[in-house]
């Protein structure tokens, strides 16, 4: 899954993918470099980030939805938006997976959306909203708590027709470095829920800043932490960087035959 942000304050590409030339280009990139998805995001997720208006967010995620449509119609599109009308919208411009930072959280009712849509649904796990989610994470057991918080979202999107999900363990959401480690660590044990399993870790501050290194530096990290959480069970990578994370899948396909 390559990132597409449509945003000018996202934490890594803020700001480079704001006009039609430019998002084209990054998507004819990202899918020659192999991307079997592409994430758009209209919103900032990252700590702290400004709330915008729920227009701005629609203006941004259509319009870039109707380019990418137009110049790449087979091309698999995911929204990452929290928010049933972006979701509702964006369904309507042809985007076939919904990602959601907040598990439902930030908008109640986007689980029912997701089931009158009928469309793949990515359940994250997160506390509070992006402005607040960085001081709430305390937890009693994190792996325990969080096993805990997708069977009862599972369950309520089951009895709602929703069965099309797939979990991501939100590496930096609600978490601290120590606390992303560990879910690496883990992450084998989500498959206990038999769903897919996605993940994001590019260029995120728990790498740049253990190696002290800039976000521009992190991408032998992130290749790092991709290989090793690809190595357990893992679906789905959701990268800035299609080409090397590629190369990854490439090698562990070649060492697995």
């Amino acid at each position: 899954m390559g990132i597409l942000n449509v945003t000018p304050d996202s934490f890594y590409d803020g700001g480079k993918y704001l006009t039609p030339d430019d998002i084209v280009r990054r998507a004819a990139s990202m899918l020659e470099n192999g991307a079997d998805i592409i994430d758009i995001g209209g919103y900032s997720s990252r700590p702290g980030a400004e709330n915008i208006p729920i227009e701005e967010e629609i203006a941004r995620v259509a319009s870039a939805l109707k380019i990418i449509k137009k110049e790449f119609s087979e091309c698999i599109v995911s929204v990452d938006t929290f928010r049933s009308e972006v979701a509702k919208i964006a369904a309507a411009e042809g985007a076939e997976i919904i990602n959601d930072i907040s598990g439902g959280e930030l908008d109640k009712k986007m689980f029912e959306t997701v089931a009158e849509l009928k469309l793949p649904y990515v359940l994250m796990h997160m506390k509070g909203s992006p402005a607040t989610m960085a001081k709430l994470n305390q937890y009693d057991n994190l792996i325990g708590d969080m096993l805990q918080y997708f069977q009862q979202k599972i369950h309520r999107l089951n009895e709602l027709g929703v069965w099309d999900i797939i979990i991501d363990p939100g590496i930096g959401f609600s978490k601290n470095s120590l606390q992303n480690f560990h879910l690496i660590t883990q992450l084998d044990i989500f498959s206990a829920l038999n769903l897919p399993v996605l993940l994001g870790v590019s260029r995120k501050s728990f790498i740049y800043k253990t190696l002290n290194v800039s976000q521009e530096e992190a991408l032998n990290g992130t290749t790092i932490v991709n290989t090793i959480s690809l190595l357990k069970n893992l679906s789905i990578i959701r990268v800035h960087d299609v080409r090397e994370a590629k190369q990854i899948i490439s090698l562990l396909e070649k060492l697995k035959n």
